[in-house]
């Protein structure tokens, strides 16, 4: 059920009338802005650039879970009782977030109800495209995840155009991003290549003719499960 939509908050206005309890940073790209295991103590909100949330385990294979664009809140968990990260966060791009002390955070949504529902939506609404991320890993194939980030990251859907993602994503992140290996990545990349789908110089250029590989999969696994409940006698409800 996709969520109920409200209207649209102006964060950044709401955060600058803020007068205690932020500092507002600029990442150069691959700076880590926290790190697996510090302490959680702020929330940050991304007003410019693009971050990357990866975990490592403890043999050290790190798997990159989350990208976020200008917009978003992360390191939330603090405000549920997390005391420590569970991931680490790196700039992508060159960066502007504002970090807000735990305490800060706290008060002004117990003060404003109306701020503290359409946080909860936002919030809500990113967990809702985690759970789609998870059963994408689960049930489709590399090529297909792929697709299916390339699309996200080029924020396919909000207008026509092809749009860039940033300037040279490199392969192995996004091997981490699928969850497999930087050559398979390579394979697919000079696949969708040649077929006219990305473009590939100073950045990377998504187009829309790559949804087909999402759509095609699509209704092929539709058609699957409508011969399977033919085959065992089931109706579709």
């Amino acid at each position: 059920m996709a969520l109920k939509k409200t209207r649209r908050i102006d964060w950044q206005h709401l955060i600058a009338k803020m007068s205690y309890g932020k500092t507002v940073l600029e990442p150069e790209p691959k700076r880590h802005i926290y790190m697996q295991g510090d302490p959680a103590d702020s929330v940050f909100f991304l007003q410019r650039g693009r971050v990357k949330h990866s975990v490592t385990s403890k043999q050290g294979k790190e798997a990159i879970v989350a990208v976020l664009d200008a917009g978003d809140f992360f390191g939330e968990g603090c405000l549920a009782g997390q005391p420590l990260r569970m991931a680490t966060v790196t700039a992508m791009t060159p960066c502007t977030l504002v970090r807000i002390e735990k305490p800060a955070m706290v008060r002004m949504l117990q003060e404003q109800h109306d701020v503290s529902a359409l946080l909860i939506t936002h919030l809500l609404s990113r967990n809702i495209r985690y759970e789609e991320d998870l059963v994408d890993q689960l049930f489709n194939s590399s090529e297909l995840r792929l697709a299916r980030i390339l699309l996200l990251l080029a924020h396919f859907g909000k207008d026509s155009r092809a749009e860039k993602v940033v300037p040279r994503i490199d392969h192995e992140s996004l091997a981490q991003m699928v969850g497999t290996t930087r050559s398979r990545i390579s394979h697919f990349m000079t696949k969708f290549r040649k077929l006219g789908f990305i473009k590939e110089d100073s950045g990377l250029t998504v187009h829309r003719g790559l949804l087909s590989v999402v759509l095609h999969d699509q209704r092929r696994s539709s058609s699957s499960a409508r011969y399977h409940a033919m085959s065992t006698g089931c109706s579709e409800t």
